[in-house]
C-alpha cells in the first residue's frame, strides 16, 4: 500500500503554472485538500492525513510532500521524509509531469525507466533503485528541441481546460490508489486518455 505521496515541481510563484509543475497542480484538486495542514519539513512542504478520513484498510496515516528543493534535487526531500517515517520506495507514489505521453492522458506505473526526468533521476540516485510508483501527468513533447524551455513554460489558455479535466480525474484515481492499492488501477490507467 502507498504511504508517502510526493508531488514534484519547483517552488515559487514564477513556476506555479509551468508544465513541470503538473504534479504539484494536482494537490489542490484532492477531495481532502482542505484538510491538509502544510508545514515546512523534510526539505519541503509536508502534511499528514489520518486513514480514518478516507476510511478502509491500510496504513494509519498518509504522508504528503511537496519538495522545495527544486525538481533536480526532489529525491533529497522525499528520501528525508521516507527515512524519518521508515517508508520503503515501493510504498511511495510520485506524481509528476511526463513528456512521453500526450496532454489529456495520465498513467500509473511502477518502477521502469526515468525518461530523462530530472526529478525521477534524483529519486533513483537518493534511493538507489527506481522501484517506486509513479502517477504520470502527460504534457507531451514540443515540436522543437528546447525541452528545458518547454517544461518550464506555462500551460497555454487552450491547454488549461484539458489539464483541469486530467488533474480532476487523476486526483480521484489517486484516492482510489490509496484505498485499493495502485496495482488495482494499472489495467485501466495504462496511459489512460481522459480528454481528447
Amino acid at each position: 500500500m502507498i504511504e508517502l505521496i510526493a508531488f514534484l515541481g519547483n517552488p515559487g510563484q514564477e513556476y506555479a503554472n509551468n508544465r513541470h509543475n503538473a504534479g504539484r497542480l494536482l494537490v489542490e484538486l484532492l477531495p481532502f485538500a482542505g484538510s491538509l495542514n502544510w508545514q515546512k519539513k523534510y526539505k519541503g512542504l509536508y502534511a499528514g492525513l489520518d486513514r480514518a478520513v478516507l476510511g478502509g484498510e491500510g496504513p494509519a496515516r498518509f504522508h504528503f510532500l511537496m519538495p522545495e528543493t527544486y525538481m533536480n534535487l526532489s529525491g533529497e526531500s522525499v528520501q528525508t521524509a521516507a527515512a524519518f517515517f521508515k517508508i520503503p520506495p515501493e510504498r511511495i507514489l510520485v506524481v509528476h509531469d511526463e513528456l512521453e505521453i500526450p496532454l489529456g492522458t495520465a498513467s500509473f506505473k511502477f518502477s521502469g525507466g526515468l525518461g530523462g526526468h530530472n526529478g525521477l533521476r534524483s529519486m533513483k540516485t537518493c534511493f538507489g533503485v527506481p522501484d517506486f510508483w509513479r502517477l504520470r501527468i502527460g504534457i507531451g513533447r514540443p515540436n522543437h528541441d528546447n525541452i528545458s524551455g518547454w517544461v518550464l513554460s506555462d500551460f497555454s489558455a487552450a491547454e488549461k481546460p484539458v489539464l483541469d479535466q486530467v488533474l480532476e480525474a487523476a486526483a480521484a484515481a489517486l484516492v482510489r490508489a490509496l484505498l485499493e492499492g495502485p496495482e488495482k488501477l494499472l489495467p485501466e490507467w495504462n496511459k489512460k486518455r481522459i480528454c481528447p
